[in-house]
């Protein structure tokens, strides 16, 4: 078993090629992989409450795990997040880094 953390720091409506990397996230939890998908400053804006992101939809509930920087959501305004989707402070990630998880970044 693998551990991924995958940092996404780019708002689904201004990236285009967001999609292959929710895809690449759904492909690894599908095994038996631990995958933890990071959002980060504009990333968070799709984990706010009634924020419509097809992709991030399919990861939700699923083998994925959705964390939301705690930072980005503050400086941002965001207070209520989607279901499935918690806030973090960046140190969970840190810890997961330091503990030999692999790191992909967008």
């Amino acid at each position: 078993m693998s551990k991924y953390v995958m940092i996404q720091s780019k708002s689904p409506w201004e990236s285009g090629d967001l999609g292959h990397f929710y895809a690449l996230a759904r492909e690894l939890g599908q095994g038996e992989n631990e995958v933890t998908l990071f959002l980060v400053q504009n990333g968070v804006m799709a984990a706010r409450s009634g924020a419509t992101d097809v992709g991030l939809d399919e990861l939700l509930g699923g083998k994925v795990r959705v964390l939301a920087d705690d930072f980005s959501l503050r400086e941002r305004a965001i207070e209520t997040l989607r279901s499935g989707v918690r806030a973090s402070a960046i140190d969970e990630v840190v810890d997961l880094l330091a503990g030999g998880a692999k790191a992909l970044w967008h």
